[in-house]
């Protein structure tokens, strides 16, 4: 993995190259949403409502660009520990984001997945989910997945607790567990593991999203605050994964007699 610290986004149109490679899954921690909106001495739930337009934005992105799956973390396990009223307003802010949405998603070809424990939200959170992804199942131009009271942890311990209930059955024998039997029963199973990683509001950690699928992503981190993460930063984030030489354990010399193989 490959760390990158450098505010490109703030650089002049002129002077960022268009990204040659694409990648085929990215998955962003929109970090920075309140912080934006105390720095305009504004309650912090404003700075989540226009996290919701870069959201538009990047999802725009990513389907004109030809990145095939979009992975947002959009509400940790963790997040439950801010202040209620914050979640509470944070839970109506899903649920509205969801109504309004979704038909907009459907109409751009855009499928729908909600990773995470769903239970713990409310019913009418959870039936809109529901018919969210049932209408918007068929569609092929962009897999968004939103990570709702989603964690890491909580993801490989599904994983384990799945193939624990197999071997006590008798159907699995626990030498036969591999890391690739691991990764078929977690999130996102039948989709690529993500090529790049995105975090925004200047911290440098994957804060328990992804930690099995991340393990060979390239890392790339920015300053910039989420709501203000528009096309020119994510071009930017892009374009920086491109000049980039993904070996899997392979040495540089190895990678470039594949590619000439």
């Amino acid at each position: 993995m490959t760390l990158n610290t450098e505010q490109n986004n703030a650089l002049p149109d002129s002077t960022i190259p268009a990204a040659t490679k694409i990648p085929e899954h990215v998955a962003i921690i929109m970090d920075g949403n309140g912080r934006w909106a105390e720095n305009r001495g504004s309650p912090r739930i404003t700075g989540h409502k226009a996290g919701v337009e870069t959201v538009r934005g990047v999802i725009q992105a990513c389907a004109e660009k030809g990145v095939k799956v979009l992975t947002l973390f959009a509400f940790s396990s963790e997040n439950w520990r801010r202040p209620k009223q914050e979640v509470s307003l944070l839970m109506a802010l899903f649920l509205a984001a969801l109504q309004r949405e979704v038909k907009k998603l459907h109409k751009n070809g855009v499928q729908l997945r909600i990773i995470g424990d769903v239970s713990a939200f409310n019913e009418k959170i959870q039936t809109q989910i529901k018919k969210s992804e049932e209408l918007t199942k068929n569609n092929t131009k962009l897999v968004l997945n939103i990570a709702a009271n989603y964690g890491g942890q909580w993801d490989i311990t599904e994983a384990v607790k799945s193939l624990a209930k197999q071997v006590k059955s008798g159907d699995l024998e626990a030498e036969d567990i591999t890391a690739d039997l691991i990764s078929q029963n977690l999130s996102m199973n039948d989709l690529p593991e993500p090529d790049l990683f995105i975090r925004t509001g200047g911290e440098q950690r994957i804060s328990n999203f992804l930690i099995w699928q991340l393990a060979y992503s390239e890392l790339y981190f920015t300053d910039t605050l989420w709501p203000d993460f528009d096309r020119q930063a994510f071009e930017a984030a892009l374009t920086s994964f491109s000049g980039r030489q993904r070996r899997f354990g392979h040495t540089g010399e190895q990678i470039e007699k594949m590619k000439n193989a």
